[in-house]
């Protein structure tokens, strides 16, 4: 059978002063997380509400969440935009990664992914290296996929091997 043990007061609400020892090793343990290399690391990510209503450019240097209504230009170089299900944007996007949970009006620039989920709504081309659209999704528009930047370096190294060989015969 299942007894409740006895919980310890939390150090920063603890009336007498907390010895040394019992402060170090809550900290040190987190601290371990932290510096593993597998451990993920934590991303800021701003969010709009479903009763939020932008009208105007937003960028910024962290992930977004938009559960309410923009209508202008959203550019999140580097980073992460999710349109909640909720999310009605009338935008040109530019990010890193778009998922897509609602609806979009405007075009899409991704330079790694878009995700179109199943009850989302994509009017507007989209440009990006991987798109995945699930079923019961709507898009209607123009894809185009970018190449890595790995393969076009490679393709133009190959292309100044062979224009030297060339050159040398």
């Amino acid at each position: 059978m299942w007894t409740k043990q006895p919980q310890a007061e939390v150090p920063s609400y603890s009336p007498s002063p907390v010895p040394p020892s019992q402060v170090t090793a809550a900290p040190s343990q987190s601290t371990n997380y932290a510096a593993r290399p597998s451990a993920p690391s934590a991303r800021s990510v701003a969010c709009l509400g479903e009763t939020i209503e932008v009208k105007g450019k937003i960028s910024g240097e962290e992930d977004l969440q938009v559960d309410g209504k923009v209508e202008g230009p959203i550019s999140l170089q580097g980073q992460r935009l999710t349109v909640g299900r909720t999310g009605k944007l009338n935008s040109e996007v530019i990010a890193r990664e778009v998922v897509v949970y609602g609806n979009v009006h405007g075009n899409v620039r991704a330079s790694d992914r878009v995700e179109i989920k199943k009850d989302g709504s994509v009017t507007g081309d989209v440009i990006t290296a991987r798109i995945s659209i699930e079923d019961g999704a709507f898009f209607k528009g123009r894809i185009e996929i970018e190449r890595g930047k790995q393969n076009s370096t490679t393709s133009e190294r190959e292309s100044e091997l062979v224009s030297a060989g060339a050159a040398a015969d």
